[in-house]
């Protein structure tokens, strides 16, 4: 199955509009018990978090898990940072380019493919505000330019 492909639990599509993404990596998560229950229930939530290195492992801030609802004890608290799984390689790659400027990871969207919960994280870069006006016109453009197409299908 390819990258990014699976049952899609969560996206975080404020990330195309604010970032450049020039890459993509599937990484898996490690979570802790009752957490994959929940997010096979569909309660997760990317809209601000961010990953970062640190000290040769990446991690995962500001994912919210909503506790999972027959857990009472076992449950786990929700923004809590949550260790990402890479190569090494991978991780030497994602250190050389944050610490150039203007770099981030940004968690793109987490799904499960075959009974693993991955996350695919993006590379970006930051827009400036004239870049997602300019996305926001080609977009425009391109709805006009669709919907003159099918008004001219139909006569």
């Amino acid at each position: 199955m390819p990258k990014g492909e699976g049952k899609v639990i969560a996206q975080n599509k404020k990330a195309y509009h604010d970032y450049f993404i020039e890459e993509t990596y599937e990484t898996g998560i490690v979570l802790q018990g009752t957490e994959i229950k929940s997010l096979r229930a569909g309660k997760a939530n990317l809209k601000d978090s961010f990953a970062r290195v640190q000290s040769g492992e990446v991690w995962l801030h500001n994912m919210h898990i909503s506790p999972y609802e027959q857990g009472n004890r076992y449950n786990h608290e929700p923004l809590r940072t949550r260790k990402l799984l890479l190569h090494n390689r991978e991780i030497v790659k994602l250190i050389g380019y944050t610490k150039e400027t203007g770099y981030t990871l940004v968690p793109l969207k987490i799904y499960l493919k075959n009974g693993y919960a991955k996350l695919l994280l993006g590379l970006g870069k930051g827009k400036k505000q004239y870049d997602k006006r300019d996305d926001l016109k080609k977009k425009e453009a391109k709805r006009e330019v669709e919907r003159a197409f099918r008004d001219r299908q139909r006569i």
